[in-house]
């Protein structure tokens, strides 16, 4: 079933891999299958080892074979297509992210299979989850959110095939990245901002520090004190009533229909009593309340830069565009 030959003008690896293929292509081996022993194809064909696990990993990384300890390698997939398998790991899905995600998915082309996972906001799930499977992607692409130390986890994977995606650590900054400036988005936004501001007496931004980037409290606070404005950090959104004059920054949505909530039940009206700055633009702040003002990043462009990176094997740090959409919330 698998033959080598010499002086052909193929590497002997990659005839090993086109003899798997063109056996599972024809019917001689199929899903859960057995393949012959390393030591066997080498023995068969004069080979060094290596040039026989050269194969046998390139077809495991597409995940048409899988190693069974103790017993050896298996057909795991009958699907020849798929040339790369991409590790994809995100905190949450959310409609913005599901943009992103799509994106990346449609400018990397048919024969790329990507296996999404989510670490919710949990190192120890994160870690597992990278350890669970080093070795069986051709790249690896983390979105490691705030998470601390997040180097620690992921130096078991190759480093010319990890790229970081959304939030870029300092541990973190030898690797390519597509990310944002959170720090310098809030900041040189809400500056833009600043005419629509200067009405409210008071700033409140709503952070969670388990989940929201640490850069959007750092350039919140620079905004702040720059122009002499109160401002307040709540970790949630308080029982008591809003207070005619507070402008909320809300970076999550479920605190933004709350808040929606609270203008209502107070006879408040958005941008005249209560101002609201969103995170993240999506169809219904569009619509909701006459439109919700938003800074947001262009997830569509993420996708696709991050795409671009894999398949042109680049090693960059692209920090993705933002902007802000005035609308009727201030």
């Amino acid at each position: 079933m698998i033959q080598v030959k010499n002086k052909i003008g193929i590497p002997k690896y990659k005839q090993i891999i086109h003899s798997i293929e063109d056996a599972i292509k024809n019917g001689e081996l199929k899903k859960g299958d057995k393949l012959p022993s390393i030591n066997e194809i080498k023995n068969l064909n004069k080979l060094s080892r290596d040039t026989v696990l050269s194969a046998f990993n390139e077809l495991k990384n597409r995940g048409i074979i899988k190693p069974v300890v103790g017993k050896g390698y298996y057909v795991s997939s009958e699907n020849i297509n798929i040339q790369q398998k991409i590790f994809l790991l995100f905190d949450e899905l959310n409609s913005f992210k599901e943009d992103l995600y799509n994106s990346f998915l449609e400018n990397l082309g048919e024969h790329i299979q990507v296996d999404i996972f989510f670490h919710h906001f949990n190192k120890n799930i994160l870690h597992k989850l990278i350890n669970d499977n080093s070795g069986d992607y051709n790249y690896y692409v983390i979105m490691p959110a705030n998470l601390k130390n997040t180097s620690n986890s992921i130096e078991v994977l190759p480093k010319d095939k990890v790229y970081i995606l959304d939030q870029l650590h300092e541990d973190l900054s030898d690797y390519p990245a597509v990310y944002q400036n959170f720090e310098k988005t809030i900041f040189e936004n809400l500056t833009k901002a600043s005419h629509f501001i200067e009405k409210y007496t008071k700033l409140i931004l709503i952070f969670s520090k388990e989940k929201q980037p640490k850069g959007i409290l750092k350039g919140f606070k620079m905004f702040c004190k720059n122009n002499s404005i109160p401002f307040e950090i709540l970790a949630k959104l308080e029982e008591e009533p809003l207070e005619k004059g507070e402008l909320y920054i809300i970076p999550d949505d479920k605190n933004l229909l709350r808040i929606i909530k609270k203008v209502r039940s107070q006879n408040f009206t958005l941008a005249q009593d209560i101002g609201v700055i969103s995170y993240n633009d999506t169809l219904l702040k569009e619509i909701v309340e006459g439109g919700i003002t938003t800074i947001t990043t262009d997830f569509n462009e993420m996708g696709k830069n991050l795409a671009q990176m894999i398949l042109n094997k680049k090693q960059l740090k692209i920090e993705n565009p933002n902007k802000l959409i005035i609308r009727n919330s201030i």
